[in-house]
């Protein structure tokens, strides 16, 4: 396919995504939809000849006849215990092939005025809050990819924490992709509103439980309110066929806390974007990531951390283990504008390299516009310590478990700052099997 057929692909099937809102097209909200499809119309596909696109190719996305009404499917619930790290403690929220599943969901007891949930609920009900805040962070004039997802903006996950509430128990989201034999794209949308002095944490997981080819654009939206904490959690386990093109856009409003922790297994071809924007004094984030692919498997983290104001810190640290062909991509940016002085901003991003083939392209970048600032950033592609390695070896210890351990000595650092222990358990396992621990 061209370029151009991608586009009208899409524009074309628009009518037959309408039919499939039953009656959706006449609600108020529909004119988002429309809006977006103009946008998305008018957008030149990024190529390697844009800057942010410089090492990411996206022929082996637009070549595809994505069906834009994925196929609906029956899941057994064992299949989403698979995916599962806790005993059933969690609050959880099931999507199969871009559709909430309320009958595999499960919420425990939440505090009054919480809402816990499906977009598509809140669009019918033309939520307030939804109105207030979709789009609002995630813009989607410029970027091909936020426009098409808001053009076909069907269903995803709305979380409303009113004000002075904390939810104790981590909400787990599960967006589960079964392709089969068709190839189809979904266009997860979350929109999460932390409001004045709450606090949550969320686990937004992506994950297949067969090899199909399919597209997951996702896009994530969170407003976090004056001193407001927000701990967020991004899992990938797709299938080694698929591709996911995931935006994340924060708002972080006065002496407001947010992290992010992005583990990802990746699929064939998948892109991060993560932006965070400080909008009062005081505020905290921290970004952490860990991507571990193989064969030929493409990873993209492209990171914008916005200190608008004064009084703020953010803290970010990418790792990324890479074997065979795998190919990698950190491009990691802190802007600090003229009136934020008092600023302390640290950016890191270390990758290993496990074969000749593997091939990292590091970019952390500084933009300082202040002078009353402490700002640093760094990068280290490389092989494993073979000093560490020989010490190891001359102690007994064989060279499979030798490079198992270093390796997962490399990774701990990002997966100790998860807060959930079920949850390293159960990355820990992952890296684990992948090398043969």
């Amino acid at each position: 396919m061209s370029n151009i057929d991608f586009k009208q692909w899409f524009i074309e099937n628009f009518q037959s995504f309408e039919k499939s809102l039953n009656g959706g097209k006449t609600e108020s909200f529909h004119r988002i939809r429309k809006d977006a499809l103009s946008k998305f119309s008018s957008i030149k596909i990024p190529t390697i000849k844009d800057e942010e696109w410089k090492y990411t190719n996206i022929s082996s996305i637009i070549k595809h006849n994505f069906s834009v009404v994925p196929p609906k499917k029956d899941t057994a619930p064992e299949i989403i215990g698979k995916f599962l790290f806790d005993k059933l403690e969690h609050h959880l929220l099931v999507f199969i092939n871009g559709e909430f599943r309320k009958d595999l969901s499960r919420l425990n007891e939440l505090p009054d005025r919480v809402k816990v949930g499906s977009l598509s609920a809140a669009i019918k009900n033309n939520h307030p809050v939804l109105l207030k805040h979709f789009g609002k962070y995630a813009e989607d004039s410029n970027n091909l990819f936020t426009a098409l997802n808001s053009a076909f903006t069907k269903d995803g996950a709305f979380i409303l924490v009113p004000k002075g509430i904390a939810i104790e128990d981590p909400i787990h989201i599960i967006f589960l992709n079964i392709a089969g034999e068709e190839k189809f794209a979904t266009q997860p949308r979350n929109l999460f509103i932390a409001e004045e002095n709450s606090q949550i944490t969320i686990i937004e997981h992506y994950a297949s439980d067969d090899e199909g080819i399919y597209l997951s654009n996702a896009v994530t939206e969170i407003f976090v309110c004056e001193n407001a904490v927000v701990d967020h959690i991004k899992l990938q386990e797709e299938s080694t066929k698929a591709f996911h093109i995931g935006r994340m856009e924060v708002d972080q409003e006065r002496s407001s806390k947010f992290a992010s922790h992005l583990i990802s297994t990746g699929a064939e071809f998948s892109r991060n974007e993560f932006t965070t924007r400080f909008n009062g004094e005081g505020g905290e984030s921290m970004l952490n990531g860990l991507f571990l692919i193989k064969d030929e498997q493409f990873f993209d983290a492209h990171t914008m951390i916005d200190h608008a104001k004064p009084h703020c810190n953010s803290h970010e640290h990418y790792k990324g283990i890479l074997q065979d062909k795998a190919r990698g991509v950190f491009n990691g940016k802190v802007m600090v504008r003229p009136d934020a002085q008092k600023t302390n901003a640290f950016q890191e991003n270390n990758s290993i390299l496990l074969s000749d083939d593997a091939v990292m392209n590091s970019k952390p970048q500084l933009e300082i516009f202040a002078d009353d600032v402490k700002c640093s950033h760094g990068a280290t592609v490389g092989k494993l310590d073979e000093d560490a390695k020989f010490y190891l070896k001359t102690r007994g210890i064989g060279e499979e478990a030798a490079t198992a351990m270093l390796i997962h000595a490399f990774a701990s650092d990002v997966i100790k700052t998860i807060k959930i222990e079920s949850l390293r358990d159960y990355l820990e396992e992952i890296i684990s099997k992948r090398f043969n621990q």
